[in-house]
């Protein structure tokens, strides 16, 4: 959903929501690469598949689905961000990927695909776009164009468990806190816990959900600084805007030598679900 609060939090693509600019999202991607592909290990897509990969991005996850598929398989990939799709859609040729795959420009609200066209969809990290009307419209859409008895999974971050050291360990969550209080983009960071229920909601059948906690200890990795870096200066913006703690200001500034993720004990986690669940045989 596109809120007011988007543009606060920066990094914005041509769909106006915040963090989906594709130098961010190829960012977070390397910075959390290990643990991202072992959840997508855990998601049930297997050999001769054809899956959607729903929210594609850049195509980061790409490559790894198509391994899990291999030459028998088949991958369809979309995302609401025009260049996105193109960019993906780019890389996914030049990778040379060992299966068919197309890629192209579609919301998941109205997904471009008859009944029963897939075997299975994986959407990481783009849930969180969505309100809760629209989370229930876009697995209903998923849910029609995965046969029954074919999978959904969905990855996402959970915002409860960011936090980084030295620092207050209550700053990030005063700040979620404060950011959450209305509608919009914080409070739906904050919801992923919760998506297991929004799957039996939707009526898929087997839920279950894994959370994992993603650290990061110093000596950062440069791809954990790039992207942490970024990322804690606009909820520093954010958070002295609402007249949040003042050491949100140690965070300001990403090439401050002082940075905490550059003391010898800088620190930063985030956590991310996974929720898995099977269309039911009855449904359609």
């Amino acid at each position: 959903m596109l809120t007011q609060d988007h543009k606060d939090w920066g990094y914005t693509s041509s769909t106006g929501l915040g963090f989906t600019h594709h130098t961010i999202v190829d960012a977070h991607f390397r910075a959390c690469e290990t643990p991202y592909l072992a959840l997508l290990g855990q998601a049930g897509l297997r050999p001769g598949q054809h899956v959607l990969d729903a929210g594609c991005g850049t195509g980061d996850f790409l490559p790894h689905l198509a391994a899990l598929v291999g030459g028998e398989g088949r991958l369809t990939a979309v995302d609401l961000a025009e260049e996105n799709a193109a960019l993906a859609a780019e890389r996914a040729e030049t990778w040379r990927l060992p299966c068919p795959t197309e890629v192209r420009a579609a919301s998941l609200l109205d997904l471009p695909y008859p009944d029963d066209s897939f075997d299975a969809a994986w959407c990481a990290n783009t849930v969180q776009y969505l309100d809760d009307d629209e989370l229930a419209g876009a697995l209903a859409e998923l849910m029609r164009v995965v046969r029954p008895g074919g999978t959904l999974a969905v990855k996402d971050l959970d915002a409860h468990l960011i936090t980084a050291r030295p620092a207050d360990p209550y700053l990030f969550a005063d700040f979620f806190r404060a950011a959450g209080a209305e509608p919009g983009y914080a409070r739906q960071l904050l919801r992923t816990r919760e998506l297991h229920r929004h799957l039996r909601r939707a009526g898929l059948a087997d839920v279950r959900r894994q959370t994992v906690l993603i650290e990061h200890h110093a000596p950062l990795t440069p791809a954990a600084q790039g992207f942490y870096k970024a990322a804690c200066a606009q909820l520093a913006r954010q958070a002295l805007a609402l007249g949040l703690s003042g050491t949100w200001r140690r965070f300001a500034d990403p090439a401050d030598p002082a940075h905490p993720l550059d003391d010898p004990d800088g620190y930063i986690s985030e956590g991310n679900v996974l929720a898995l669940g099977t269309v039911p045989r009855t449904h359609h």
